[in-house]
């Protein structure tokens, strides 16, 4: 996982047992069948064959057989593979493949509660809010509701719209909320954005009504 704008680092899973030195290893980088993200020949940096998208914006370190991926986007997001090739007579062979998966991470703005009302509020009568955050990704799991009254919260779930930018790739999202206005009781309203298990939640400023 990187956070987007940030370096990503992927790693080649090289234990380089047999301690070879990297002038008689080739190291190629490539992203899916075709691109070619970083190419090191027997200790030389190369950048003929490189994917235009990547010039420029790849750092690898030998010592730990990690690229760095500078400025890392959603659209690198995928899998990445590793393949090193060892010096051998004729044509080089392979000694080592391995992949992993990119996943971009963006924060998503903490969300936030508005009134969708206009006028006095009265008991007995509807009261609509929505809640709202947005510059995040990956898509978010989902949006609940925290309705706590006295001793008692209740947690409700309604439709959440999700909208992602064209150029940037990145989610906004909204879900509403419609409730009678409480009488004679402090009722406070939070809204709870789910990211998922390894990203956790992030909850808005409590309403009190």
């Amino acid at each position: 996982r990187s956070f987007l704008n940030h370096t990503a680092y992927l790693s080649c899973y090289f234990p380089n047992s047999q301690k070879t030195d990297i002038k008689d290893l080739r190291v190629f980088w490539q992203k899916g069948a075709v691109e070619v993200v970083h190419e090191v020949n027997y200790g030389q940096e190369k950048h003929d064959n490189l994917s235009p998208k990547y010039i420029n914006r790849t750092k690898m370190d030998m010592d730990k057989w990690t690229l760095q991926l500078l400025n890392a986007g959603i659209v690198d997001e995928g899998q990445y593979k590793c393949i090193i090739q060892q010096r051998d007579k004729g044509s080089p062979k392979v000694i080592h493949t391995s992949e992993c998966l990119l996943h971009i991470i963006a924060n998503y703005s903490q969300p936030e509660i508005a009134w969708l009302h206009t006028g006095e509020l009265k008991p007995n009568e509807y009261l609509n809010l929505s809640c709202s955050s947005s510059g995040g990704y990956p898509e978010p799991k989902q949006m609940t509701w925290l309705v706590s009254r006295e001793n008692t919260t209740r947690t409700l779930t309604h439709h959440m719209d999700i909208s992602q930018d064209a150029v940037t790739k990145l989610y906004s999202v909204t879900s509403k909320l419609n409730i009678t206005v409480p009488k004679n009781t402090l009722t406070n309203i939070s809204c709870l954005l789910h990211l998922g298990e390894q990203l956790g939640s992030l909850v808005s400023v409590p309403l009190g009504i």
